[in-house]
């Protein structure tokens, strides 16, 4: 559940459409420690399959969780190493 996740930063890329949320989310994720999380908020639905394909095809970071509702979609994202 999202609320069981202590977030470093949160990301605000509502009204963004693709490639900007992946973007965003990689430039913030940089910027993180090991361990930390990183809140992603975006309104694009296709931000629900952009954010699991670059989270799969990256070391280093993994999707905890996307949660979808009221024409939001948030995204959990932690940095697993530096």
């Amino acid at each position: 559940m999202s609320s069981d996740y202590q977030t470093a930063e949160t990301l605000d890329v509502t009204g963004q459409s693709c490639p900007i949320p992946v973007v965003k989310t990689k430039q913030a994720i940089d910027d993180l420690e090991a361990g930390d999380v990183l809140e992603v908020v975006a309104t694009d639905s296709g931000s629900v399959s952009d954010i699991q394909g670059w989270a799969d095809g990256t070391a280093g970071v993994e999707l905890l969780e996307q949660v979808e509702g009221d024409d939001r979609y948030t995204h959990y994202v932690t940095k697993t190493e530096e």
